[in-house]
């Protein structure tokens, strides 16, 4: 039986991972309660203690504008840990996960990103990412990252359930419309992990072949504005008596809404990597969502 180890098993996509991964091997995992995930040293001792076969990074400093005043805390999670995983699945002979982001490149332009495309980070937040893909890159043979873009779920704090909240108790609403990219459900990432890694542990000595970077979304696209305004047409579906007007929901610019860190108006993501590789159909963003908000109002 393998040992999996597990980082992160409490959040948005950790969560996901706990039940995905079960069918590969024992599941072990480290959430920030067990083991302080910028003290690297610790978790290399607790990681390596468990003789993993697979480790799943899903720890990550998610603060995109805080991470603009405490870069050292950002690079500690988002570079440092996946650099001293990467290190500890090659003495192990391991494959690693680890989770990438949209904000790697510089969002310019209309047309799909390719992972073999030019990386450009606009913010603190994107470098560290970037920073921990090119360590994983450089010190881990086996190794999958998956690189996504506006993850949300029924559970955490995510744009679904922030934009149901304030549209069942506001009137007004504006929303961001030309920034482009693909919802993704945390479900959907894990279960496109376990997919993955079973054909790479079964490739056997041609794993190494199937090491690298993929884009991991949903089919099609859509701005925030787009994306929140599905939200309330299935929230309206279920006969949820939301507060907000119809004619009072707006679309703005990015410049109408300044942030601390510049978000990537172009985060399209090419996935034909992805689906070549290991034969998979990745499904709508549309149907996803509908998928993850009726697990929403079930809970």
């Amino acid at each position: 039986m393998r040992n999996i180890v597990l980082l992160a098993p409490n959040g948005q996509v950790g969560f996901e991972l706990v039940r995905a991964l079960v069918p590969l091997g024992t599941v072990f995992t480290l959430s920030r309660s067990d083991v302080d995930f910028a003290d690297t040293p610790a978790v290399v001792a607790k990681v390596s203690a468990l003789a993993p076969d697979i480790i799943v990074n899903a720890a990550a400093w998610t603060a995109v504008d805080k991470a603009e005043t405490e870069r050292e805390a950002a690079f500690l999670v988002n570079a440092a840990l996946p650099s001293a995983l990467a290190t500890v699945a090659q003495q192990h002979k391991a494959w690693l996960v680890h989770y990438s982001s949209d904000y790697v490149y510089p969002g310019n332009g209309t047309t799909p990103w390719q992972e073999t495309d030019a990386t450009g980070p606009l913010s603190v937040y994107g470098e560290s990412k970037l920073a921990g893909d090119n360590a994983v890159m450089a010190n881990c043979d086996k190794h999958l990252i998956f690189r996504t873009s506006w993850v949300y779920a029924a559970r955490g704090n995510n744009f679904m359930r922030t934009m149901l909240k304030l549209a069942l108790s506001r009137e007004a609403l504006n929303v961001v419309a030309d920034q482009i990219g693909a919802p993704t459900p945390a479900r959907l990432i894990a279960q496109v992990t376990a997919l993955a890694l079973q054909q790479a542990v079964l490739a056997g000595n041609n794993a190494t072949a199937l090491s690298g970077v993929y884009h991991l979304a949903p089919k099609g696209h859509c701005s925030w504005y787009e994306f929140a305004g599905e939200i309330f047409c299935l929230a309206r579906q279920q006969g949820m008596g939301l507060a907000l007007k119809p004619e009072q929901f707006k679309a703005i610019t990015t410049a109408d809404y300044p942030t601390p860190a510049q978000r990537p108006a172009n985060s399209r993501l090419n996935l034909t990597r992805l689906e070549h590789t290991f034969n998979l159909q990745l499904p709508e963003w549309q149907q996803q969502l509908a998928v993850t908000f009726a697990e929403l109002t079930a809970e």
